[in-house]
């Protein structure tokens, strides 16, 4: 039978906001967020980040526009109540031949668009967006923030060519940058000498809820991309074989990648037993699949934060992840997740039959919902706009 996942005698919290309420026309702010690319040309957590502070803003009564690019036509949308300017982005692939920073190309046309619209702040998501929120902050004297999305330690920063230059830039540029987590706000410091403000995603708790039954047998859901070596889904791969043999149901549920030749080159077995691959790009299909699922694992390395297990965590599903990076700072409790110390396949074994343990126990439903609601998109959105205020927004 499958497994009741809410206790009779208790109900899911309403959602609800921070009692910051809505914004008056006074008060009413309007935003410009930067991001290179969007849905559904990328489905990254940054992407998400984007959209969920967007649904956050705009239920306050805010105006947040976004602007991004794309290789085609220039366009004007509105998704969701979010109106989008997809800018044309000029050919980048003679730089990316050449290693340098990708999504440099569309930085003048999303400068051009800054300057023809009337903002009150801009918000880039990406370094190279911040460069064109910075100039722009230069002309206008209104603020720019830059919310880093990934770890800027030594091995990022040198990735790329022009990664560090283009981010110190964004630094000396803009009033302010955010980190996800307070270790990625040590690896500011650590690494350039910046103190990063810290506030954490928000999670949409409206799409992620728990469902009223989870699968019957266990599930394992890893919506990580296969394809990317630092995801280490390969390791799952091997530490869910080891699984199979104390439990011999159970299943592992991948994110289906577009085509699967970086799969194999990253060492993912692409046919297992009790391995099935689904579209976990879509945000209501992720929503049902952990739902269903009884654990959600992220075993990846070089996390800033760990959105996708806060997502799971919504849903009433414990989590498993990797104790290094911002993820100890997702499954900083019991009875929320477990996390494993070791890159080896034993080890993350352990966890994931502990974790399955613990998807048995009568409060884990509300326990991780709790956690959920603690890093809310409401709450997310509530910080951004007390540091656009505070950076002097709409004065």
């Amino acid at each position: 039978m499958p497994i009741s996942l809410i206790p009779t005698n208790a109900t899911v919290a309403p959602v609800s906001g921070d009692g910051g309420g809505r914004a008056s026309t006074k008060e009413r702010l309007d935003i410009a967020l930067l991001s290179p690319c969007f849905w559904p040309e990328e489905r990254r957590g940054s992407e998400r980040f984007v959209r969920e502070l967007a649904d956050g803003l705009l239920d306050r009564g805010h105006r947040p526009r976004l602007i991004t690019s794309h290789p085609g036509r220039p366009s004007r949308t509105v998704e969701d109540g979010l109106p989008i300017l997809r800018l044309p982005r000029p050919p980048q692939g003679r730089l990316l031949r050449r290693q340098y920073e990708p999504y440099l190309t569309h930085v003048p046309l999303s400068y051009g668009a800054l300057r023809a619209g009337s903002f009150d702040v801009a918000h880039a998501v990406y370094p190279a967006d911040a460069l064109a929120a910075a100039r722009w902050k230069r002309h206008t004297g209104r603020p720019a923030v830059l919310s880093y999305m990934g770890i800027p330690d030594r091995t990022g920063l040198r990735y790329r060519r022009k990664r560090l230059e283009v981010l110190l830039a964004a630094l000396r540029g803009c009033d302010v940058a955010v980190a996800l987590s307070r270790y990625a706000a040590s690896e500011f410091e650590r690494w350039l000498g910046y103190e990063a403000r810290v506030i954490p995603p928000g999670v949409d708790l409206r799409a992620f809820r728990p469902a009223s039954r989870r699968a019957p047998t266990p599930v394992i859901v890893c919506s990580a991309a296969a394809g990317e070596p630092r995801k280490n889904v390969g390791l799952l791969v091997s530490a869910f074989r080891l699984v199979r043999r104390e439990r011999p149901d159970a299943r592992l549920v991948l994110s289906r990648p577009v085509e699967f030749d970086s799969v194999r080159r990253a060492g993912v077995p692409v046919e297992e037993p009790g391995l099935q691959w689904a579209d976990l790009d879509d945000r209501d299909a992720l929503a049902r699949a952990y739902g269903e699922a009884w654990v959600a694992a992220l075993p990846s390395r070089s996390e800033a934060f760990g959105l996708v297990l806060l997502e799971a965590m919504a849903c009433g599903t414990p989590v498993v992840g990797y104790a290094e990076g911002g993820i100890p700072e997702v499954i900083d409790r019991p009875g929320v997740g477990v996390l494993f110390d070791e890159l080896d396949a034993d080890a993350l074994a352990r966890a994931l039959l502990e974790a399955l343990e613990l998807a048995a126990s009568p409060e884990v439903v509300l326990t991780c919902r709790a956690r959920a609601e603690e890093l809310s998109t409401e709450r997310c959105a509530e910080r951004y706009l007390e540091l656009y205020r505070e950076l002097g927004a709409g004065a």
